[in-house]
């Protein structure tokens, strides 16, 4: 891994324009000043080169770091981090009231295996170094349905090539959408990609949740509403020469 110049993959990463929901109803009091003093201190310094591994950014003896595109409310990753204090983890996402409703639980749980970037993951992914995660979660994303809001959903093949920069050889991608037309767009875009390849043998391994999955309370309303959920899981390819792809 290295924290050199940034190289296309990088840059377009970088430019991607951000669409979405920024601010919803008012803070509490309390979460307000989480945003001010907590976030500050756990925040991603995209200003600065990345560290060429990502693991120091973390206590010593961090095996891996993994990161999550659009938390939400952060129920999996908060979750993620209590079950695994040796993994580290990045979390992104815009949303202001997801991220103080994050920030006060990791307060609560004195959780010290999280970083955290209030904004696009386009950025961050534009600023790490090659190769360094172990793992990226997508879960229920914004899904823009209408056929003219496509080019603003997250996967796109530009997106692909840089996540699969971001990762490491034999690192995974989940994705997981109630929303079937996504799971196909996703489905169709990492297939393409060289990069990558599908892990399923079977119709379980998409329609079950992965192992140790913690429900989403969009899962939650999505099964409720009788919507199924699609799980996918992509592995990076090793693609150095002389390996097999």
């Amino acid at each position: 891994m290295h924290s050199g110049p940034r190289h296309e993959d990088k840059i377009r990463a970088g430019e991607r324009a951000f669409f979405g929901r920024r601010k919803g109803k008012r803070l509490r009091s309390h979460q307000a000043r989480l945003m001010e003093t907590l976030l500050p201190k756990l925040a991603l310094d995209l200003a600065s080169p990345a560290p060429p591994d990502l693991a120091t950014m973390f206590a010593p003896g961090t095996q891996e770091v993994r990161l999550e595109i659009g938390f939400g409310g952060g129920e999996h990753l908060l979750a993620e981090a209590q079950r695994h204090p040796q993994v580290g983890y990045v979390g992104v996402e815009p949303f202001v009231n997801g991220m103080a409703k994050a920030l006060a639980a990791i307060e609560k749980h004195r959780l010290a295996n999280i970083r955290l970037h209030h904004g696009d993951a386009a950025e961050v992914i534009a600023w790490l170094p090659d190769g360094a995660l172990a793992r990226i979660d997508l879960i229920y994303p914004d899904p823009w349905p209408k056929r003219r809001h496509w080019k603003r959903r997250f996967v796109q093949e530009r997106m692909v090539s840089a996540l699969a920069r971001a990762l490491r050889p034999g690192g995974v991608f989940r994705f997981a959408s109630d929303v079937a037309d996504y799971a196909a767009w996703t489905l169709i875009r990492f297939l393409r990609s060289p990069a990558f390849e599908w892990t399923a043998e079977k119709a379980s391994d998409w329609q079950a949740p992965w192992p140790g999955f913690d429900s989403t309370r969009y899962e939650t309303k999505a099964r409720r509403e009788g919507r199924a959920p699609c799980y996918l899981t992509f592995r990076r390819r090793d693609q150095r020469p002389g390996r097999s792809t």
